[in-house]
């Protein structure tokens, strides 16, 4: 088909490279809102720029890798955050 299908065993480390990039980038965002004197405020604008700017599959895979124990590096700002507002983030079926 000419299309190129990664190997069995690749899908893991794919996958695994992804969710750190995922982890790196909500802890970039993290780190912006940590500077906001409102601890309540940062949670929020956390979680609200997630649902804004992240595509419903990345907001996802997020969320599955925490509930599968993936997302160790994330920072207890963006945890907290992304636990606060778990409904508003998970993708509309």
């Amino acid at each position: 088909s000419g299309l190129f299908t990664p190997a069995p065993q690749n899908l893991k480390r794919l996958t695994h490279m992804d969710i750190d990039n995922l982890v790196r980038m909500a802890n970039q965002i993290g780190e912006f809102f940590s500077a906001y004197p409102d601890h309540n405020e940062a949670l929020d604008g956390i979680a609200n720029h997630i649902s804004k700017f992240w595509e419903p599959r990345m907001r996802q895979k997020l969320l599955d890798a925490m509930d599968q124990g993936h997302t160790a590096e994330l920072s207890a700002l963006v945890l907290q955050s992304l636990t606060l507002h778990r409904t508003s983030l998970q993708p509309r079926a």
